[in-house]
């Protein structure tokens, strides 16, 4: 196995941009595999070549630097393609959850003042609508047949002029932004430029020792962080191929994972939970899964990946969109299962890289084994919130991004995860705003109040239990408040436990005391479990 400074010295220096860096591995491995998906490959060679027409094809639209595109999709091969186009040509990638609603993809689509609009067929009418609302009408395109007079992103690349337009996009030129949700309620756009999305690559290949010879199977959605800037820029940075599945499917993982040979693969808690509840009868022996990334993991993800599955390393770390891959735990250990790890190496090992501590309210560093807020260090941080310089500015404190966690350091050097300071719920990897959820479920007629908490899934992570005022003579069933959720929100934000109650906490400032509702116990007790 080769050292992870021995895999990214294979390949001729580059100057830190994404499309730098593929040509950097086209020189080498002009004809391995790249992209894998539903049985077709792509090489290096040609998904350059693929860029370099898809840059010419937007050039030819007008898309220039600083402009936004957006794509609304399961995984697909276009968006790989479209991510490096816009970068060459200085444009920027705005990916969306396919399972958003109209109003969800609206203040997206919106808030960003995209341009233009890559969609699946299933996905383009909802992107049509949430459009309604732009000034200008942007352009769409698809990624695959369907609905009629639009053109599809493959004829539109076989159209293309030849010769791509000059590069334009600079290692420092935002390229990504990526819509997280946070305690405001509106999700926010994550501003990321190129040479973070390249370092993130880089660190991956120290985390996970990724090998030029390894595939990396992509069940995460690549409008996540964790798809874009690991397994995608992973995958980039060893020279790896990259099999792409449009999502998860439990029943499938395995067979999957044996047909297309992957070799490593990105999960979340939820995911690993599901997988070791499946019948052993779906287990594809003597497949060649090595190396699964995924946080948190617990005692029995180890036992059973490694004992009953056959998969021998089992990595846990630590991320945000704003600051993706920050801490894990070292390949060669020492393992310490439950812990976020240490911050984490690039593959050079001089070179500095994350850096992590633990303080009170006031920004003092904390000694080992006292909670505090874990606040970061590391050239892989946002540029910014787009559009938002008051919340970008709330996010750091002297060079030191904010993080909102509690935790604390052993004496080790490991990490440990304690509790949330925002008002997010993690459930199954994705954020959700408390505060959202508080404005959707209140503005129903029969609501007075309403306040989103989260509450222990049995999957790990959080479920949503949402606790609720009627308002006087109103009548309201638990399962009404699910449907007017879903009818507004994305299904992974519809709450699973509903609890009506006749009054809710507050603070002096009249704001509903959410810290009081998630230390009464008896709330999950009482509540509607809309899973029964």
């Amino acid at each position: 196995m080769l050292k992870p400074i021995e895999v990214l010295s294979l390949y001729p220096d580059h100057d830190g941009t994404l499309c730098g860096s593929l040509d950097s591995r086209v020189a080498v491995a002009p004809d391995r595999e790249f992209l894998v998906f539903k049985g077709g490959a792509a090489t290096y060679h040609e998904v350059s070549r693929q860029v370099e027409r898809a840059a010419a094809m937007l050039a030819a639209r007008g898309v220039g630097p600083g402009d936004r595109v957006g794509v609304m999709s399961l995984n697909h091969p276009s968006t790989v393609a479209l991510f490096f186009a816009l970068a060459r040509i200085g444009a920027i990638l705005v990916p969306l959850n396919p399972d958003y609603g109209v109003e969800e993809a609206g203040y997206v689509l919106s808030h960003a003042e995209i341009c233009g609009v890559l969609a699946s067929p299933e996905t383009i009418d909802t992107v049509r609508a949430g459009c309604a609302r732009l000034a200008r009408a942007p352009w769409y395109m698809l990624n695959a047949p369907g609905p009629g007079g639009l053109p599809l992103f493959a004829d539109a690349l076989s159209g293309a002029p030849v010769e791509a337009p000059p590069t334009a996009g600079a290692a420092d030129a935002t390229c990504v932004l990526i819509y997280t949700s946070g305690t405001t309620g509106c999700p926010k756009g994550v501003m990321h430029r190129q040479r973070s999305v390249v370092l993130a690559g880089e660190g991956f290949v120290e985390r996970m020792h990724l090998q030029p010879n390894d595939r990396m199977l992509c069940i995460l959605p690549m409008f996540h962080i964790n798809a874009l800037f690991y397994s995608l820029a992973g995958a980039l940075a060893a020279g790896a191929t990259l099999i792409l599945e449009p999502r998860f499917s439990a029943s499938a993982f395995w067979r999957t994972v044996a047909e297309t040979r992957a070799t490593q693969a990105n999960t979340l808690a939820a995911i690993s939970s599901i997988l070791i509840r499946r019948p052993r009868e779906e287990l594809v022996t003597g497949h060649g899964l090595r190396k699964i990334y995924g946080a948190p993991l617990t005692e029995e993800h180890y036992r059973v990946f490694r004992e009953e599955f056959g998969v021998p390393h089992l990595i846990e770390g630590y991320g945000m969109s704003e600051i993706p891959g920050v801490l894990n735990i070292p390949f060669e250990g020492p393992h310490k299962p439950g812990s976020m790890g240490r911050p984490s190496r690039h593959p050079d090992h001089a070179m500095a890289f994350a850096e992590m501590k633990v303080v009170d309210d006031a920004g003092n560093a904390l000694p080992d084994g006292e909670t505090g807020e874990l606040v970061v260090r590391t050239p892989i941080v946002m540029q910014g919130y787009f559009r938002d310089p008051e919340q970008t500015a709330a996010a750091f404190r002297d060079g030191w991004f904010l993080t909102g966690d509690l935790g604390w350091r052993d004496r080790d050097g490991y990490f440990r995860f304690v509790a949330r300071k925002k008002d997010v719920i993690r459930k199954r990897g994705e954020n959700i705003a408390g505060a959202e959820l508080d404005r959707v479920i209140g503005s129903h007629p029969a609501v007075l109040e309403a306040a989103a908490i989260p509450v222990p899934a049995e999957l790990g992570e959080d479920d949503v239990l949402v606790a609720i005022v009627r308002r006087p003579d109103a009548a309201l069933e638990a399962r009404e408040v699910a449907e007017w959720c879903r009818a507004r929100l994305a299904p992974i934000k519809v709450p699973r436990y509903v609890v009506f109650v006749e009054t809710l906490p507050h603070t002096p400032t009249h704001r509903v005391a959410k810290f009081k509702l998630r230390a009464d116990a008896s709330l999950k007790a009482r509540a509607v479990d809309l899973a029964r």
